[in-house]
């Protein structure tokens, strides 16, 4: 199971990273809190004060097209906002 998806950087985000040394992952559904900070620690090499989960349920959308009216829904997942200790940080622009 691969714990880590993919980070969110978003405005509010970067925000709360500058602001409160706060990061958000997409992270696996089955995921728990211990598992989220062991594989963040491995793979960014920092220290994790706090973690928060929260699990959105996906919407359900509809749009007009020529056939007619198409109705789905968005996938569910879950998110994980976690604050790092004070003088550490990590940069997801390294790479590019």
């Amino acid at each position: 199971m691969e714990i880590l998806k993919k980070p969110i950087i978003t405005e509010k985000m970067t925000m709360l990273g500058e602001k409160r040394n706060q990061f958000a992952f997409r992270v696996d559904k089955r995921a728990n809190k211990i598992q989220i900070r062991k594989a963040i620690e491995e793979m960014y090499g920092v220290t994790i004060e706090a973690i928060n989960t929260m699990v959105y349920a996906g919407k359900t959308k509809s749009r007009n097209t020529k056939g007619g009216v198409v109705t789905g829904r968005t996938d569910s997942f879950k998110k994980a906002i976690v604050t790092l200790k004070d003088g550490e940080t990590i940069d997801f622009y390294s790479n590019i």
